[in-house]
C-alpha cells in the first residue's frame, strides 16, 4: 500500500536492486519514477532522504572518449554489413549532428528539411533540446535520402508523422512507433569494428570536433541542446594531439619573434644603400693608378 512506503522501503528497494547487481544509475532513476507516481507522499519521501544523503546511489564516472578519424570510419563501414536496417544511419546522424541517441530514435519524416538541409529535434532528453535545428552535412543527408528510397519501398510513403526508425522485427516493422533500443546492433557494430567505445560517444566526439575547430560555446549549446557552458566543458574534450599542435603553434610564434631581430639585421644590412666612393682630391691620398689618361698625361 502506498501508506506503507516510507524512506526505509526506498533503501531496502536500492539495496536489492544493487545485489540484483543493477547500474547505481539504473536504480537511480527508478527511484525518482517512483516517488514521482507517490505524489505528495513521494515528495515527503524525497525530502527526508535528501535530508539524510540517501536519496541517490552514488554514480561512478563514466569515461567519455572522442574517436580518432579512423576509428568513425570503422564504425561506418562494420554498420554496413549489419542486418539492421537502423544502425547504419543511426551512427552517420550521431556522427553528424552529435544528437543523444533517444533523440535519434524518435526522429519523423516531417523533422527533415531536405530542401534546406536540416532537421528539427523533437522528443529530446531536456527542455533546451527540444526544437532545435540542426544543418545536415552532406553525408548525413545522403545517408537519409537512401534511407527513405527504401522506407517508401516498404511502406509506400514516407509519412510525415512516421517515424525514420520503425520498430518491430525486419518482417513486421510498425512506422507508427519508433524502435525501442539501439544497443543490440550497436554492440554488434563495436565488435566487429573493433572500437572500444559507447554509443554516446559519438556525442562527446561531435562536441570535442566543434570545440577544436574554435566554434563559441554559444553555437555548441545551440547545437548539442545544452543549457549552460559548464556542460559544453562536460562533454568536450580537447584531445592530446590537438593540445600539442596549439602547444606547437605558441611555442613556433614566440621562437620567431624573439630570433626576428638576428634573422632581420642581414636583410636590414643589405636594403641599405650603398653610397658612392669619396671623391678624393688631389694631393689627399688620391689613387696612384687612377683611369683618367688626361691626368696621368698632365703628371
Amino acid at each position: 500500500m502506498v501508506v506503507d512506503l516510507d524512506e526505509r522501503s526506498v533503501t531496502e528497494y536500492q539495496d536489492a536492486r544493487l545485489r540484483e547487481k543493477a547500474a547505481p544509475k539504473s536504480v537511480n532513476e527508478e527511484v525518482g519514477f517512483l516517488l514521482r507516481l507517490l505524489g505528495d507522499r513521494g515528495t515527503l519521501i524525497r525530502n527526508r532522504l535528501k535530508k539524510d544523503k540517501t536519496l541517490k546511489l552514488k554514480v561512478p564516472k563514466s569515461k567519455a572518449k572522442a574517436y580518432s578519424i579512423e576509428e568513425k570510419q570503422k564504425l561506418i563501414e562494420a554498420a554496413r554489413n549489419t542486418r539492421s536496417p537502423h544502425i547504419h544511419l543511426s551512427i552517420v546522424i550521431a556522427q553528424g549532428t552529435g544528437m543523444r541517441a533517444g533523440e535519434i530514435r524518435h526522429l519523423r519524416w516531417g523533422d527533415l528539411n531536405f530542401e534546406k538541409s536540416y532537421l528539427t529535434v523533437g522528443r529530446s532528453k531536456t527542455d533546451a533540446g527540444e526544437g532545435r535545428t540542426i544543418p545536415l552535412n552532406r553525408d548525413v543527408q545522403n545517408a537519409l535520402l537512401e534511407h527513405r528510397e527504401w522506407f517508401v519501398a516498404r511502406f509506400g510513403i514516407a509519412d510525415p508523422n512516421w517515424y525514420i526508425f520503425p520498430t518491430g522485427r525486419s518482417n513486421k516493422l510498425d512506422p507508427t512507433r519508433p524502435v525501442t533500443t539501439l544497443k543490440t546492433a550497436w554492440s554488434n557494430v563495436r565488435k566487429r569494428a573493433g572500437v572500444t567505445c559507447r554509443l554516446h560517444d559519438t556525442r562527446h566526439t561531435f562536441i570535442t570536433e566543434l570545440a577544436e575547430s574554435g566554434a563559441g560555446d554559444q553555437t555548441i549549446m545551440d547545437l548539442a541542446g545544452h543549457v549552460s557552458p559548464q556542460m559544453v566543458k562536460h562533454y568536450s574534450h580537447i584531445r592530446m594531439q590537438t593540445k600539442r599542435d596549439a602547444m606547437e603553434k605558441v611555442w613556433l610564434t614566440q621562437k620567431t619573434a624573439a630570433n626576428k631581430p638576428a634573422l632581420l639585421e642581414p636583410l636590414r644590412k643589405s636594403s641599405r644603400p650603398q653610397l658612392e666612393e669619396p671623391q678624393h682630391l688631389e694631393g689627399e691620398g688620391s689613387n696612384p693608378q687612377s683611369e683618367d689618361p688626361l691626368t696621368e698625361a698632365d703628371e
